[in-house]
């Protein structure tokens, strides 16, 4: 059963992100930034809707008072494509995300995707994706976007554990932006390349801002790791495997 509702999902995540992705891909260019934010923000809150409807799959946020009332820079745990859909839902339309460049080569989705105008990374140029980013950044964060990046670089495995880059501290401290440390564990539910989707509660957890000052790069990082890990492996890790 697990599997047949999965797949019942995944079509029903095609479909819909083929017709938004074909709106903005037309559209998208000519719409105010903070308009295209919003119709991702309901393509994610559909897709976290048909999740829960189709695999019984929901969530619940912990720490919703902990979100500023300004822009910060977010980083966030990276487990499964859930947090992909889940953070445009929950966080503000006007958010800018660091991602790799090849997700924008991705027919419909990707040119849907360049239509939010990210932050586009080639994985391997660091130095150049630093510069990137640090000046990309810094730009959208004082046109009052928020940043999203997911500093593992890539979906890791519940358990496991990946060195967590410092674009997105250092970032911090030369903008001196607050950093936003959000945990979850997705990855229980939804593992990376499984096309399962098991039915459960995902638990989401916003940790408290830290102030860059007086901080340096490796120390912001270093704080936020030991939160997210921490928080991780305090989160359930049970799950239905039934079907």
């Amino acid at each position: 059963m697990t599997t047949l509702r999965s797949i019942g999902y995944l079509i029903f995540l095609t479909v819909t992100t083929v017709l938004y992705s074909l709106s903005l891909s037309i559209f998208g260019w000519i719409l105010p930034l903070k308009l295209v934010g919003q119709i991702g923000q309901n393509w994610g809150k559909v897709n976290l809707w048909g999740l829960g409807t189709i695999c019984g799959l929901r969530y619940r946020v912990s720490g919703i008072k902990n979100l500023p009332s300004s822009n910060c820079i977010v980083l966030c745990k990276h487990q499964s494509a859930w947090e992909t859909i889940a953070l445009r839902a929950l966080l503000p339309a006007e958010s800018t995300w660091v991602l790799k460049r090849e997700l924008l080569w991705t027919p419909f989705f990707g040119w849907a995707l360049a239509t939010f105008r990210p932050i586009a990374i080639n994985r391997h140029k660091v130095q150049r994706s630093i510069h990137k980013l640090l000046k990309k950044g810094r730009y959208w964060l004082d046109k009052g976007q928020w940043i999203v990046i997911f500093p593992e670089g890539t979906r890791v495995n519940p358990g496991e554990r990946k060195t967590y880059n410092q674009g997105g501290s250092m970032l911090a401290k030369k903008a001196g932006y607050p950093v936003l440390p959000i945990a979850h564990n997705a990855g229980v539910f939804w593992r990376r390349r499984d096309i399962k989707k098991y039915p459960g509660q995902i638990d989401l957890v916003i940790g408290k801002t830290l102030d860059p000052a007086g901080l340096s790069s490796a120390e912001i990082i270093q704080s936020v790791e030991d939160w997210i890990e921490k928080t991780v492996a305090e989160l359930p890790c049970e799950r239905s495997d039934s079907g």
